[in-house]
């Protein structure tokens, strides 16, 4: 469990990176928003870099174990494991808008050593979704003649929601969630031996 003070800074910087920009945040305005001195923020922080890592770092973790999550509860069939993985995204997305900004458009900022580290954790993101769709592919219940672009649409799709959506819509996460799923496995022409993947409970 993080300090108080520690967890106001990491919400600041957040909202700040998030609102104006890495490049146009302060030290001194995520102080401020934190309600901290400029030297609590050094006790915690060396700077704005640390404070991105951070952030991204824990960003990555909660999103890689809400796929975790949602993968555990889908059987072997490739449809399901493709609908958790669109569930856990869009999920990520519309809940954590902020995070997933960050995630999505601030990394490039990070210095060379932890820039390498977010590539690898976008690779292994990507990666998720290339294993579900090649397994789709050989167990013939994925029959479009594009996997690649399929997969690339997915991520996409899934990834803009933190653009758009807004809490109190007319549609909900979870119906959101479902549509996209429905999407997702028209993009990737699923044709399972049975029904469609069972909804989330």
């Amino acid at each position: 469990m993080q300090p108080a003070g520690q967890r106001a800074i990491l919400d600041a910087a957040r909202h700040e990176f998030a609102g104006r920009g890495y490049g146009a945040a302060s030290i001194r305005d995520i102080a401020r928003r934190a309600g901290v001195s400029l030297s609590a923020m050094y006790h915690y922080y060396s700077g704005k870099q640390e404070l991105l890592h951070a952030l991204l770092h824990e960003s990555s973790v909660q999103y890689f174990a809400s796929c975790d999550e949602e993968l555990a509860r889908a059987g072997e069939d490739a449809g399901e494991r493709l609908a958790a993985l669109v569930r856990a995204t869009v999920r990520y997305r519309a809940e954590r808008r902020l995070e997933s900004s960050l995630l999505l458009t601030e990394w490039r900022h990070l210095s060379e050593d932890r820039l390498k580290e977010a590539r690898q954790r976008q690779y292994d993101g990507s990666r998720l979704f290339h294993e579900v769709v090649d397994a789709g592919v050989s167990q013939g219940v994925f029959r479009t003649p594009h996997p690649e672009d399929a997969r690339r649409g997915v991520i996409a799709m899934c990834n803009a929601v933190a653009q758009w959506y807004h809490e109190g819509g007319d549609v909900g996460v979870d119906e959101l969630a479902e549509r996209y799923v429905e999407l997702a496995l028209v993009l990737v022409e699923y044709r399972p031996a049975g029904s469609l993947p069972r909804r989330a409970r």
